[in-house]
């Protein structure tokens, strides 16, 4: 972007939100491009065990050890089903990064302040705590997912058994 002129000045101005569009499941969401320090194919994990099924393993990430979380069954309580299109986001948390396993990755989109409306009640009580935006945008309806929140919640910290 910063080889495209006005691009940056663009991205960056006042009442625009940039995120990263992804999908779990049936639910297309975006996570702020803030919080998302990396975008991976799925490595090869490493099971720990006594954690919830949710913590698929750990993954060496050239030479970091990421925890991996299925969000699928972190929301749902089903495992994902992996597929090419399977990406993980690492994602910044305050002990380091953890990856955040997702059936999709659309890339990263732009939002005008004017577009979101808020979210007086999530319908999906599985993300409802994690989703208080929406916007429209093409033929999807998209919430404003809250990495943050997520990777600071207990339940998300409390992964062993």
């Amino acid at each position: 972007m910063a080889h495209v002129v006005g691009a940056q000045q663009q991205a960056d101005a006042p009442g625009v939100w940039r995120g990263i569009g992804f999908r779990i499941g049936q639910r297309h969401l975006l996570g702020a491009i803030g919080d998302v320090n990396e975008i991976l194919t799925v490595p090869s994990l490493t099971l720990v065990p006594g954690t919830k099924e949710w913590l698929l393993g750990v993954a060496n990430v050239r030479g970091n050890l990421i925890p991996v979380v299925d969000m699928a069954a972190f929301v749902d309580g089903v495992a994902a089903q992996l597929s090419e299109n399977s990406r993980l986001l690492l994602v910044r948390q305050p002990a380091g990064s953890v990856g955040l396993l997702v059936d999709e990755v659309f890339g990263q989109r732009t939002v005008a302040s004017e577009q979101l409306s808020a979210v007086s009640e999530e319908a999906d009580p599985a993300i409802s705590r994690y989703v208080r935006e929406r916007v429209q945008s093409g033929s999807f309806d998209w919430g404003l997912f809250n990495l943050s929140a997520l990777v600071r919640s207990v339940e998300f910290q409390q992964a062993a058994i």
